[in-house]
């Protein structure tokens, strides 16, 4: 993590906007998540990790965004493959968006917090920062499972120190006129709504990683 606070701190406080030289080295953050971040339906260059890429981009040329998700991903699916997919991209950020396929089949609480627990700590244990995106089910699973899901994400976050969106559709996952005709994947509409949501922590979270080493420096 060292290159990158190094890449944040000289692009936010010594030269803002300036080109990178070729030798540069790039701070990649891995979008790690089911369909709701793979383009489900929408061209790749509408959805939300693309427009967050392009947000990126206008802070420093550094930033390098991959996209590891795939559609249908349940937690223990991201669990078996985080590993492999470290090892192929070198992140140095992993937003983590996975458990709504799990939540979807009624799948145990207990498994899916272990799950996405495994998948955390892999990523803490190769110095890589994790933001935690949260998901929501709809009222007709229950209060009991639902509240007990959606807890899952902020017991997480507090017990791994992670950042967390609350809630990835936050904003707009009660307005159907954002998703498309399966009522469930978000359209082109929503991916802006989408981006903000992931911005918001994403820029924050930046910028307190660039106060930290620089209060220890």
């Amino acid at each position: 993590m060292k290159h990158f606070l190094a890449i944040l701190i000289f692009f936010f406080f010594v030269a803002p906007g300036t080109a990178a030289s070729n030798d540069q080295q790039t701070t990649t953050i891995m979008v790690f998540g089911d369909s709701l971040s793979a383009n489900y339906g929408i061209p790749t260059e509408a959805g939300w990790v693309h427009l967050l890429e392009q947000r990126l981009q206008t802070l420093s040329p550094v930033f390098q965004v991959v996209n590891a998700s795939i559609s249908g991903e349940t937690t223990l699916g991201g669990r078996n493959r985080i590993q492999q997919a470290i090892e192929q991209h070198h992140p140095d950020i992993v937003i983590l968006g996975l458990g709504a396929n799990d939540g979807l089949r009624g799948t145990a609480i207990k498994t899916i917090y272990e799950n996405l627990e495994t998948i955390i700590n892999i990523c803490q244990q190769n110095n890589i920062s994790v933001l935690l995106a949260g998901m929501q089910l709809p009222p007709n699973y229950g209060m009991t499972y639902t509240q007990k899901f959606q807890s899952i994400y902020s017991q997480l976050a507090q017990r791994y120190q992670t950042a967390l969106v609350p809630f990835l559709l936050a904003g707009f996952g009660e307005k159907q006129e954002f998703f498309q005709t399966d009522g469930i994947h978000p359209t082109v509409l929503a991916q802006e709504k989408i981006a903000e949501n992931v911005w918001v922590v994403l820029h924050t979270m930046i910028r307190n990683n660039i106060a930290t080493i620089r209060s220890e420096s």
